[in-house]
């Protein structure tokens, strides 16, 4: 059943909505509020249960995914091992004059943005948008667009440094600020250069404040970590995922667009631990023919937006994704977003570049759904090899590894280090247990390369934490051998690769808000929110047609039969008018009406109205139960689920 949305979208309207509705708003408002934090209202506390569940069903029941919940509170040696305490950073850059801090790629980003605006403006091809309330005072953004025709040379180089501007480090950044004159938009007043600020929240676990820890910036350490336990409950079969779904903190340099970019946020993170000599999926071939929107890396650094739809068992045959597991996730997230009704045309996977993405990282894509802020990274889905098991086995001497008996021993070719032990121990004394295990725990890739470095160099450099005040220690040839040594392998053991898919549940949420966000036309004050039946806040409205006492009964009724069936409904029986209460609960994305009148008195007959459409069929209570609960459980269409109850047409909108 289609519907007209002729009417074009406006974030105004909707914001009102949200806000009327207290689907969400500033922590701490009435104290003034503080930046980047949001309270969910009942409406937007349902949305996001109900879009976790269908999260749980779809990937942790379907895929017999090992669910844990660990710790929001981390030690800083888990961070520093993990390399989030040196590396979770964006680049920020600092107005003296103001005091005014901006983050530079969004700043970079906006200021472009606007330029390209103000050329179209001037060209007559497009019309400024303006900037709703929440925006300005969101944004550090040019006060109001300016008509400026730019040189089409110059308009290229924007619009192909915005095609790549995830992918620039921070002194790129810099430079970009300094060639296009890039200042504060509000005082013009020139800007620090970019530097790093690393985007944990710090603080101390016990009253002595001597442990110090950090408020996980992401889900995934603590299943890292619990990887063996994960192994043996999993009955040590690979492969296998575990999932962990909870909250996360980054303290983010200028949070923007409501729910988009917050300093606290509902995350749901998978990771799947496979062999690395063999990174197939048993259930590919279900998924192979599913076409995607991709946007890979070599389109963008042409500067480029086109988006290449191919099938994912195509693509991973040429080689653009880089292995099936990750291919056949992609696919999952891309059903799990149609499932809880976002739009297939405002969904896209765009892979990182290769100095965006993390350098152990074999393959990266960025699942990005479209709104009126542009397209905004909802999922992240990478192959992250064997660096995070490996790095956590090196710090802490666990191994965090897969042992498989091999049906034949096999001669196998491995990197050793031995170590001149008379000459090692006076050399470094106390400390030379933390060395010894410092060498003998690298992984076979970082014994390659320091075996490199003492063929070429004759001694090798290295930092151990805690050694010497962390300064860099030295040992030549004499000291040391890292050589390759064939032996016999009876016991194949490995550490795991991961692929990870990532979720951000709060901007899922708010971009299925904007996707499923329209006026009716005959109407403009009337707004609906298109939710699907499985994720709307409440599934049905019960509409007593008056105040009328006969009613009672018979909404007490129908309201106890929903709730043993575990659907959720609320009543209206306020002295508006039927069409006003509907209208009412439209804005909230109810999407079943049940209305009780007098026939229903007479043969204990009801109304079902089906929001988007507002067609009304009649039947039995069971009747009516039974195909609300078939559409709100079994994802069956409204034609389907009503086709064998009358049509009817009485109640008026």
């Amino acid at each position: 059943m289609s519907v007209d949305r002729s009417v074009p979208f406006n974030r105004e309207t909707l914001e009102s909505v949200l806000k009327r509705r207290f689907f969400f708003a500033p922590s701490f408002d009435i104290y003034g509020g503080v930046s980047g934090l949001y309270d969910y209202g009942p409406p937007g506390c349902a949305l996001q249960s109900n879009i976790i569940d269908a999260w749980r069903k779809h990937f942790i029941l379907e895929e017999d995914i090992l669910e844990v919940d660990c710790s929001m509170l981390t030690p800083y040696e888990v961070f520093k091992t993990s390399g989030h305490v040196d590396k979770f950073a964006d680049w920020m850059c600092r107005d003296p004059a103001t005091g005014e801090i901006f983050r530079a790629d969004h700043l970079v980003e906006e200021v472009l943005e606007a330029r390209l605006k103000g050329d179209k403006l001037a060209r007559g091809q497009d019309h400024a948008e303006k900037d709703t309330s929440e925006e300005k005072k969101r944004k550090k953004k040019v006060k109001e667009i300016v008509a400026v025709k730019l040189d089409d040379s110059v308009a290229a180089e924007y619009e192909f440094v915005l095609a790549q501007i995830d992918g620039y480090s921070g002194p790129e950044l810099g430079d970009l600020m300094k060639k296009f004159d890039i200042r504060n938009p509000a005082t013009g007043g020139e800007l620090t250069p970019p530097m790093e600020f690393n985007l944990m929240f710090e603080t101390a676990i016990g009253p002595s404040g001597q442990l110090k820890g950090y408020l996980r910036p992401e889900t995934a350490q603590g299943q890292f970590l619990n990887f063996s336990k994960l192994l043996e409950s999993n009955n040590l079969r690979m492969p296998f995922a575990s999932a962990a779904i909870g909250k996360s903190f980054r303290n983010e340099i200028s949070p923007r667009s409501g729910l988009l970019r917050t300093r606290e946020f509902c995350m749901a993170e998978i990771e799947h631990f496979i062999d690395p000599e063999n990174k197939s999926h048993p259930r590919f071939s279900e998924v192979k023919d599913t076409v995607l929107r991709l946007l890979p890396k070599s389109t963008q650094q042409e500067g480029l937006n086109d988006l290449l739809e191919i099938t994912i068992g195509e693509a991973v045959e040429k080689g653009i994704v880089d292995n099936e597991t990750l291919g056949y996730f992609l696919v999952r997230i891309y059903t799990f977003l149609l499932s809880i009704g976002a739009d297939p045309a405002r969904i896209r996977f765009r892979q990182h570049l290769q100095n965006e993405m993390a350098h152990y990282a074999a393959d990266c894509w960025d699942g990005e759904m479209n709104t009126s802020y542009g397209w905004i990274e909802c999922i992240g889905c990478a192959d992250r090899s064997a660096y995070d098991l490996s790095v956590h086995s090196a710090r802490t001497n666990e191994k965090l590894v897969v042992r498989e008996t091999l049906e034949a021993p096999k001669e196998i070719e491995d990197y050793e280090v031995t170590i001149d032990k008379k000459k090692f121990g006076p050399l470094f004394r106390k400390d030379a247990g933390k060395v010894e295990n410092y060498l003998t725990s690298r992984t076979q890739c970082e014994l390659e390369d320091l075996a490199k470095e003492l063929s070429e160099k004759k001694s090798i450099s290295f930092v151990v934490d805690g050694v010497q005040d962390n300064k860099t220690l030295s040992l030549d040839d004499s000291l040391i051998k890292i050589e390759k040594t064939k032996k016999l392998q009876h016991i194949r053991e490995y550490i795991p690769n991961v692929i990870e898919p990532s979720f951000g549940i709060s901007r899922i949420l708010y971009c299925l808000i904007e996707q499923n966000f329209w006026v009716r036309p005959d109407d403009l004050s009337r707004s609906v929110l298109s939710f699907t039946p499985a994720i709307a806040p409440t599934k049905v409205l019960l509409v007593p047609l008056s105040n009328n006492e006969v009613f009672t009964p018979i909404v007490a009724d129908i309201t106890k039969r929903l709730r043993k069936s575990f659907i959720s409904s609320k009543i209206d029986d306020s002295s508006a008018s039927i069409g006003r209460r509907y209208a009412r609960n439209d804005e909230l994305g109810t999407p079943f009406g049940v209305t009780v009148d007098f026939q229903s008195v007479k043969d204990h007959t009801v109304t079902l109205r089906h929001r988007d459409t507002t067609m009304q069929v009649r039947g039995s209570q069971e009747d009516i139960i039974a195909a609300i609960s078939a559409m709100v459980f079994d994802g069956l269409s409204w034609d389907d689920a009503t086709a064998k109850l009358d049509a009817f047409e009485g109640q008026q909108e």
